[in-house]
């Protein structure tokens, strides 16, 4: 008996209002499950199933851990916690961030296309950086349906574009028309046949490996050395090493605890991370300045004085490292 085909839908800034349009114009009776990633606080209740069942016809809930993906259900990501699909089964974990985020667009999308195969549908709606492109892809090579909200109609535009430079997609819509746009799919959509893996057998393995990272993390520290070459930077969350890994010409990251950067995130972190340096550094130089300028007062006149000059040149070199702060441009300011 064929399965019914499933939709997953991942969204980040501007990604409620879009989400709601978009549901709004599900049909009642829609013959698959939705399973929907929003990037969320970790630290606050999600309120998105009941704006979302709200919004539309169908019934909404936050997903919980093996429970069935039923037709005419949606499905959202808890807080904090990467939903996946095993199955016929749903799977909430707390796998390594991808991007600092978790719930991940690119977990989901990955573990729909490894075990749905061609019976996925992909949507990518309003977001900054280029979550869900990577997934996107993998769906499409599995011979799912990728589909994109149209960036003009995107609140944030970025995770849109990333998906349309990265994936031959499908459907470009806005959100309004997206509802009765998948659910024309939906219904219309052949049911899975066997058919040749479109992937290649490095292909296979790396999605299969990273869709069990994002359930369970690696089983060990040479887990992540199957996906890629190791490369000269380090993980901004663990400061572990990262292997490269090359996906449809797009260039990512991921470090032997987990943890997975797009080179857009990476390079952001990388620009953050020179700027928290600097001010760390700034901060270190004016605690020495006051403490020479401490000694000095409590010491006699000739060793005083050699203090206090000391305390002044060093903040003259922390006026330039101020001026530096202030001056930094981040790295990835003219990357689209």
């Amino acid at each position: 008996m064929a399965r019914a085909p499933v939709v997953v839908i991942g969204a980040s800034a501007g990604g409620v209002e879009a989400l709601s349009q978009l549901v709004a114009g599900l049909h009642p009776d829609l013959p698959a499950a939705v399973c929907v990633v929003l990037h969320l606080s970790p630290h606050s209740p999600s309120a998105l199933p009941e704006i979302l069942g709200r919004a539309g016809p169908l019934p909404a809930h936050q997903a919980t851990d093996g429970e069935r993906a039923r037709p005419g259900h949606l499905y959202v990501a808890p807080p904090d916690h990467h939903l996946l699909l095993d199955g016929e089964r749903l799977a909430v974990t707390r796998g390594p961030k991808e991007s600092r985020f978790r719930p991940a667009v690119d977990a989901l999308f990955r573990s729909a296309a490894h075990t749905r195969g061609s019976g996925v549908i992909g949507v990518v709606l309003s977001g900054s950086m280029d979550d869900g492109a990577s997934g996107l892809w993998n769906i499409k090579r599995q011979g799912g349906v990728a589909v994109v909200q149209a960036p003009g109609d995107a609140a944030f535009d970025a995770m849109p574009r990333a998906a349309l430079e990265q994936v031959a997609v499908d459907h470009v819509a806005r959100a309004a028309a997206l509802g009765p746009l998948l659910s024309h799919l939906v219904l219309t959509h052949p049911p899975e046949v066997p058919m040749p893996d479109p992937l290649t057998d490095d292909e296979r393995a790396r999605l299969e490996l990273e869709v069990r990272l994002a359930r369970q993390g690696p089983a060990s520290p040479h887990d992540v050395s199957a996906l890629g070459p190791y490369s000269a930077f380090t993980c901004p969350e663990c400061h572990g090493a990262m292997v490269q890994i090359e996906e449809g010409g797009a260039l990512r990251f991921r470090c032997h605890t987990g943890h997975a950067y797009t080179a857009p995130v990476l390079l952001s972190e990388l620009s953050r991370a020179i700027e928290d340096q600097l001010y760390q550094t700034r901060r270190a130089m004016d605690e020495g300045i006051l403490l020479l300028e401490r000694l000095g007062q409590r010491l006699p006149g000739p060793q005083a004085q050699a203090l206090l000059s000391q305390a002044q040149a060093v903040q003259a070199r922390a006026n330039v490292l101020r001026d530096l702060a202030l001056s930094h441009a981040p790295l990835d300011e003219d990357v689209p």
